[in-house]
């Protein structure tokens, strides 16, 4: 399921020595962090890497590659042995998915907020993903919620904040938005989970979003979302499904999910 996108590498030749200030999480260089969210790409997409992979998605030459994997390996982040397949262990994995996090929320608050281009925004969300903390990040992915759900904000907001960063000029129809904010309202069913329609997650396509609104029963599902500090009331996206239509990959608070279908299904959400 090939959905994962490749990630630039910018740090890995530096020891710049800046340190992750994720609370809760022991302390890696953001050239090591860099190692680790190569590892989870590349594991992501085959089950399991070899050095020569790495150095292949991190464009750095072999001998650099394995000295990082035996510190990765020291440190208890990763399973290594020289010729051997590279793992997560449980530590690296929630390592890694903290840094895939923080890195890929920063590029969407770029993208879809501050209209940055995309090569841009994956450079600079390369660079602050080593230093951004928990709070700071967690608002972040709070504000763009928060654009998607306020009538007052949203797509239509947004652009007019787009036009205004390629020429300044007043913005003299307030009258007219607040209309368009009005009847947008109406149409979400003014945020009531009792109003709209409503459907389960296994239901949605790729690309499209929904508004958690139910999460039924207490098993393998609630647990994830648990984990990811997603609740009713926070939007969850789909992003693949794979060839059987069996496994959803969804994010949420910035998290990638992969749920069975069958867990899907008790996730009730209501698109807009």
């Amino acid at each position: 399921m090939p959905i994962v996108k490749n990630t630039v590498y910018k740090r890995i030749n530096h020891t710049d020595g800046v340190k992750s200030l994720m609370s809760q999480i022991e302390e890696l260089s953001a050239s090591l962090e860099d190692y680790l969210e190569a590892i989870y790409h590349v594991v992501s997409e085959k089950q399991a890497a070899r050095a020569k992979d790495i150095a292949k998605k991190t464009g750095v030459n072999s001998s650099s590659v394995t000295g990082a994997l035996r510190a990765l390996a020291e440190k208890g982040y990763i399973n290594y042995a020289p010729y051997d397949l590279i793992t997560l262990t449980p530590k690296g994995q929630k390592h890694a998915r903290d840094v895939v996090r923080r890195h890929e929320a920063l590029k969407d608050f770029f993208i879809r907020v501050l209209f940055i281009e995309p090569m841009e925004a994956e450079e600079t969300a390369c660079k602050m993903e080593h230093t951004v903390s928990r709070s700071v990040l967690d608002r972040i992915i709070s504000l763009m919620e928060f654009i998607d759900l306020c009538p007052r904000a949203g797509t239509e907001w947004l652009g007019q904040f787009a036009a205004r960063c390629e020429k300044e000029s007043p913005l003299d129809e307030c009258k007219g938005c607040l209309e368009q904010c009005i009847g947008g309202l109406r149409d979400l069913g003014g945020l009531d989970p009792d109003s709209g329609v409503t459907q389960s997650l296994s239901s949605l396509g790729s690309g499209e979003r929904g508004l958690i609104v139910k999460i039924a029963g207490k098993g393998n599902v609630a647990r994830q979302l648990k984990e990811s500090g997603a609740d009713v009331g926070n939007i969850i996206e789909v992003e693949a499904v794979d060839d059987s239509g069996e496994v959803i990959r969804a994010k949420v608070m910035g998290y990638h999910l992969d749920l069975r279908k069958e867990d899907a299904e008790k996730v009730v959400v209501k698109m807009f």
